[in-house]
């Protein structure tokens, strides 16, 4: 898994490239809470633009990625989300939690 982090104020956008898997999804979790506490952002957009695959792992990784957002009094949302990434988090409900664009 690849990243690619921008900041502009207090919005954070990172890019997430390759597979998303139970591999990954550790060292995924901790590059967005290293990236989340270096910035303190209140918008952290995760671009899924560039994941190639995609397991029910990425769910923990957007849900910690929420639940840090919430403790600093933030938000979180979802763009560029793929097909195949896109029905995992319909299945798993993650549209009710947090914003898919």
């Amino acid at each position: 898994m690849e990243f690619g982090i921008t900041t502009k104020e207090r919005s954070m956008t990172i890019t997430l490239r390759g597979e998303l898997d139970h591999h990954a999804a550790r060292g995924t979790m901790q590059e967005i809470e290293r990236a989340v506490e270096a910035a303190l952002p209140l918008q952290l957009v995760l671009d899924f633009s560039g994941v190639t695959f995609m397991d029910s792992s990425g769910i923990a990784v957007v849900l910690r990625a929420q639940r840090r957002m919430q403790a600093l009094g933030g938000a979180a949302e979802l763009q560029g989300t793929p097909a195949q990434a896109k029905k995992v988090f319909e299945a798993a409900g993650i549209h009710r939690l947090i914003s898919i664009r």
